[in-house]
């Protein structure tokens, strides 16, 4: 395939490559329009100085950025699913007994509301996360999610239980979105896929040390249920994180503190071959109307919805799943960890390839193999003898291979679409597989939920197939861009904050 035949999602051009660069002339003013043009406006019309620099001075810049962005985005995502994982941890402590949750399919609807809370939260989210500073939305919407979760041992029922637990997906629901808004603000289309692997991964690497923790807090001895002294602690750390988060996340390269007037310019000016605006207060309904008619928008909601289907198991289920193998509280909590290691280093080797070899117009075959291995996952669990622990517990420890897929499929998402609005849209509508998978899985199916994973082997099967349909849509919008003449290049990037569409058209 040549360069000119790449799918969108991995084209990088020449010009895309230069380290060196001199920006189109742009008139040094005071005060610009920022309501309808990108906020990077004033940074790049306002500068004085040299408008070159070398590959050297971009990569030491990079590493800052890293440095200063990364930890905080990785620490909070890490406490976002500690506090999601949660729930399963604590089912083996009491939590099913003590609110009822056994009746039915009581603990499966317990899992899947928070997902519901996350679909109705996410576009609010977002939409204050564009018309005021992303970082104090963010540092709002953690503490608040800490107050709800050091609440959930107030519940007497589960009634009670599903109430607190939609009103935590709602408050967790922007973090995932705003984190791909931060990425794509901050990094170009080739860096942004191995950048949103790193945070992405901490899903899986905080469930090495969670079920230790937990089990743990799990054994103390007070006038309160064990699980409930689970949610005290993390709720409290939860919250201090939140407070604190508003003074260290640097949102995006205009308005991060820390870096002088060149370190600024390059990080801004860097990015004007992404065809995407850094940041834009004013919300666009346009760009919304447009995204809800673009293909690629939907292939992607498509993929993510159906490979998440498998995320109810992995979330919610393994560690009943691996009990249900013969093993004590303490041996099945000791063998989430391995999973959680295997599904961390997924999340994480998956978009450092799709990094590193991203000329090679691979991202879309790193979602499709990822999707694949947890085809064969599902496959095992269905098929293999209850007796058959080592495989089972294998096919356990490869299921989450669809998060290093899905970290590849965000950063695609943030790549493929321009437009400030369009994009902050796009980057909150991939969770509704969340809420379909716990659903799934009944209790007069366990252990082996048989039905819910014939389910999962169908949906993830067809969300390979759907990732290679993307694949060839990509290929043919950038054909279609190369036989027009219109060039992926800076021309288009501030102008007006203008969408894909706009300059493809």
């Amino acid at each position: 395939m040549s360069d000119t035949d790449k799918p969108h999602e991995d084209f990088i051009s020449d010009r895309a490559k230069s380290s060196s660069t001199n920006l189109p002339d742009a008139e040094k003013v005071i005060t610009l329009d920022t309501v309808h043009n990108d906020e990077a406006i004033k940074v790049l019309a306002n500068y004085t100085g040299d408008e070159t620099w070398t590959d050297e001075e971009e990569k030491r810049l990079l590493r800052r950025i890293d440095w200063k962005l990364m930890p905080i985005l990785c620490i909070t995502y890490g406490l976002q699913y500690y506090d999601k994982a949660m729930y399963s941890q604590a089912a083996l402590f009491g939590l099913i007994t003590d609110l009822d949750l056994a009746i039915g399919n009581r603990y499966s609807f317990g899992a899947a509301i928070l997902y519901l809370g996350f679909i109705i939260g996410t576009y609010p989210a977002m939409t204050l996360a564009q018309r005021f500073p992303i970082e104090r939305v963010a540092s709002v919407i953690v503490t608040l999610w800490g107050i709800c979760l050091i609440l959930t041992p107030v519940c007497v029922n589960y009634r009670a239980l599903y109430a607190q637990r939609f009103f935590l997906g709602m408050l967790e629901s922007g973090i995932s979105p705003m984190f791909m808004l931060i990425v794509g603000g901050w990094y170009k289309k080739n860096e942004q896929a191995m950048r949103m692997g790193i945070w992405y991964s901490c899903t899986g690497y905080v469930s090495i040390f969670s079920p230790l923790i937990n089990y743990g807090l799990g054994h103390i001895k007070g006038s309160l249920s064990p699980w409930k002294y689970m949610y005290f602690v993390a709720g409290a750390v939860t919250i201090v994180w939140g407070i604190v988060l508003v003074f260290l996340l640097p949102a995006d390269p205009v308005s991060a503190r820390g870096f002088n007037e060149r370190q600024r310019y390059i990080a801004v000016a860097r990015l004007r071959i992404n065809n995407s605006g850094v940041r834009n207060t004013h919300y666009k309904k346009g760009q919304v109307a447009e995204l809800l008619y673009d293909i690629k928008f939907w292939l992607i909601f498509l993929i993510a919805f159906l490979s998440m289907i498998a995320n109810g198991p992995i979330s919610t289920f393994i560690p009943t799943i691996i009990a249900s193998f013969g093993f004590s509280t303490l041996n099945s909590l000791l063998l989430v960890m391995p999973q959680g290691f295997l599904g961390g280093s997924y999340m994480l080797i998956a978009p450092y390839i799709a990094y590193r070899f991203s000329e090679n117009g691979i991202r879309s075959w790193i979602v499709f193999t990822a999707q694949m291995i947890t085809t064969l996952a599902a496959i095992l669990l269905v098929t293999l003898p209850i007796d058959a622990t080592g495989g089972l517990l294998f096919a356990c420890y490869i299921l989450p291979a669809i998060g290093g897929g899905y970290g590849v499929l965000m950063g695609l998402q943030i790549a493929n679409i321009a437009g400030y609005t369009k994009r902050a849209i796009a980057s909150s509508g991939l969770y509704l597989g969340n809420f379909t998978g716990p659903l799934l899985y009944k209790e007069h199916d366990a252990p082996r939920y048989t039905p819910g994973f014939i389910v999962v082997i169908v949906t993830s099967f067809i969300a390979g197939i759907l990732v290679l349909v993307y694949r060839v849509v990509c290929a043919s919008d950038n054909r279609r861009r190369d036989e027009s003449g219109t060039a992926e290049g800076y021309e288009n990037a501030y102008q007006d904050d203008l969408t894909d569409k706009t300059f493809t058209a």
